[in-house]
């Protein structure tokens, strides 16, 4: 059975997204054919859009899919036709970090997510036309109206479940909460300190609401993100442009320092301030994607006190564990998510990248079933 999609393909960097109709490849034994309800628009889809990041065009972007299952390869087990499910980042499966729990930072994420534009082999997933066009991002290409996915990036869901609402779990909200429920893991007693309150950085408040810490400073230059982050937990806010970075940072802290945080820019500046705040034996988890060759100056002497920085892909996830209790926590509500979104018809796509890319709104969801 041949199975068609109207996608939103992105003819070079900077270019509108156009809505073409394309057709799919035939699913593999382990991959499975996703109509979709809706998909989150993430910075990484705007950053291949401003070649800052590679991804080859013109293609198909969109990484936080959610949709029902219609058919499965031969050999796929986890899902079958008719299940509600998420979609998120793939990995081989058989790499030492794979096995031992860690897929995120497997040896061909890069390649399988982004850098091919395809199947890790080269085989194109999309067709525009009888011509190949570049798809499988992340393992999905949710920026259309059905995706190949790839199996070990899908995640079953209740039938219940909102799919409209759940999207942005898949890469955004995964990362932000991993970063401090995974890898950060604060002690009560904690202090922790987010740079940047977009998607990403509010999921790690409102992650960091749920741990024993006892101070979560949100720093950010726009003042309406800052009181965002006070709604969803920061128990502080910093607005650099205003105040002291480092001065507000010593105040808070009573001169110790913060004992965790995270870094949603991506920025030099942002980094170094960070770095800067860190309380001995310290620990910043690096959560943004610049524009590879970024840098950050580094004063060498002040990580000596046992002051650490670790980079983290995807929140450190298993997404067929992490994410169901991210589900979970959401429907509590102890994960307040709906405040982060904005819905969009599909067919408002270059509006929704345009009021992302200006501030306006912190977490476009893509609907498919809105005209």
């Amino acid at each position: 059975m041949t199975f068609s999609a109207t996608a939103a393909v992105l003819d070079s960097p900077g270019a509108p997204f156009e809505l073409h109709e394309v057709t799919l490849d035939d699913p593999r034994p382990h991959e499975v054919v996703v109509r979709m309800t809706a998909s989150g628009m993430c910075g990484t889809d705007l950053g291949v859009r401003a070649g800052h990041i590679p991804f080859p065009l013109p293609g198909v972007l969109g990484h936080e899919g959610a949709g029902v299952v219609e058919a499965t390869g031969s050999r796929v087990t986890s899902v079958a036709p008719g299940d509600h499910v998420l979609l998120t980042f793939t990995s081989c499966g058989t790499c030492r970090h794979c096995r031992s729990g860690h897929p995120a930072y497997c040896v061909e994420f890069l390649p399988r997510n982004v850098l091919a534009g395809g199947r890790a082999d080269g085989s194109a997933t999309l067709h525009r036309g009888g011509e190949a066009v570049h798809g499988h991002f992340f393992a999905q290409s949710s920026f259309a109206t059905r995706v190949l996915a790839d199996e070990r990036g899908v995640c079953p869901v209740a039938p219940d479940a909102d799919l409209s609402l759940l999207a942005p779990l898949g890469c955004g909200v995964q990362t932000g909460a991993g970063a401090v429920l995974n890898v950060l893991r604060p002690e009560p007693g904690s202090t922790l300190a987010v740079f940047g309150t977009g998607s990403v950085g509010l999921s790690a408040v409102m992650a960091a609401a749920l741990t024993g810490t006892i101070r979560i400073i949100a720093v950010d230059l726009l003042d309406s993100r800052l009181e965002l982050a006070r709604d969803l937990g920061a128990t502080d806010t910093v607005n650099p442009r205003s105040t002291d970075l480092d001065e507000a940072l010593a105040e808070l802290t009573r001169g110790e320092g913060v004992t965790h945080a995270v870094d949603a820019t991506g920025h030099p500046g942002a980094v170094a301030g960070a770095l800067r705040a860190l309380a001995h034996r310290g620990t910043l988890a690096l959560v943004g994607a610049p524009p590879p060759g970024t840098t950050a100056a580094v004063d060498l002497s002040h990580m000596l006190h046992g002051r650490r920085v670790v980079g983290v892909t995807e929140g450190d996830s298993t997404p067929q564990v992490f994410l169901p209790a991210l589900v979970d926590l959401v429907r509590q509500g102890r994960m307040p998510l709906r405040r982060l979104v904005t819905p969009y018809p599909f067919a408002d796509i270059n509006t929704a990248a345009a009021d992302a890319e200006a501030g306006t709104v912190v977490k476009p969801v893509l609907r498919f079933d809105q005209d």
